[in-house]
């Protein structure tokens, strides 16, 4: 069998790989979904959907540290990297062990494309075939709802000290779009640091989305923003549903009706 990744590496196998260390959370959760639990070895730290994972299989490091030896000793078949979870250096040396398969995710077209390529890779064709419908339906059914809805000016922090949001060219303002929550730093790209002194100048911004995770927003955060803005109404939200690619987005869309539900609410 031979297969591309997403970032066009071409990937050949003699036999449907067995044992699978997966470094990005998301991924395993979609490698459950799957029903391959029983070939994944290794995962990261970060790896908690479902939960147990992390009592039954080897724990390998974070994703941006691992530990290459404890890798090596699990005799992989395959290692499933992302490029903007994991770095360059990883993903090298994950190469000296076994094939390594590198997802790159800004879309939903792109998520659905790697549910599918996990279908060919690990033989579960009709698994991916059915998450992808699912998500398909769901996200259709999401499209009528949110249509009608109003445009919402929007600012997403993932970091704190120093504050960083999602920009352009990433999963979460992809999704952003999506809701109709116009991204007021979309003209950036990536995960830019910003000076939140500064954010009272921005025209006309309505909701600040911070995020459960890298970092963790409480409360106390959204009052320091209802402080220093004029008028914009800060929120906490799911991070994994705006940034969790994979089976994730089959209940994501039920997330994001809730939370615009909320957002009238706030408005109101």
């Amino acid at each position: 069998m031979k297969i591309k990744d997403q970032l066009g590496n071409l990937l050949e196998f003699d036999s449907v790989p067995k044992r699978i260390v997966s470094l990005v959370p998301s991924q395993t959760e979609l490698l459950y979904d799957l029903g391959l639990e029983d070939t994944i070895v290794g995962l990261t730290k970060f790896c908690i959907h479902p939960i147990h994972l992390k009592k039954k299989k080897q724990v390998v490091g974070g994703t941006k540290q691992i530990n290459i030896e404890k890798i090596k000793a699990l005799k992989p078949d395959i290692i499933l990297c992302n490029k903007e979870e994991n770095t360059e250096a990883i993903v090298i040396a994950c190469q000296a062990i076994c094939a390594v398969h590198v997802s790159d995710i800004v879309t939903i077209d792109e998520s659905l494309e790697l549910i599918m390529q996990y279908g060919q890779i690990f033989n579960v064709n009709t698994e991916a075939q059915n998450i992808k419908d699912k998500i398909n339906t769901n996200l259709e059914d999401f499209k009528l709802f949110i249509k009608d809805q109003p445009i919402l000016k929007a600012a997403y922090f993932i970091w704190k000290d120093p504050w960083m949001v999602a920009a352009n060219g990433t999963f979460i303002n992809h999704l952003l779009e999506l809701n109709k929550l116009e991204n007021i730093y979309a003209n950036q790209d990536r995960y830019p640091e910003v000076d939140i002194t500064k954010i009272e100048e921005e025209d006309n911004l309505e909701v600040v989305l911070l995020s459960s995770e890298p970092f963790p927003f409480k409360t106390e955060h959204t009052l320091m923003f209802a402080e220093i803005t004029n008028q914009a109404k800060a929120i906490l939200v799911d991070g994994e549903y705006f940034s969790w690619y994979g089976s994730r987005l089959i209940n994501a869309f039920s997330y994001f009706k809730d939370l615009r539900e909320r957002l009238r609410t706030f408005s109101s």
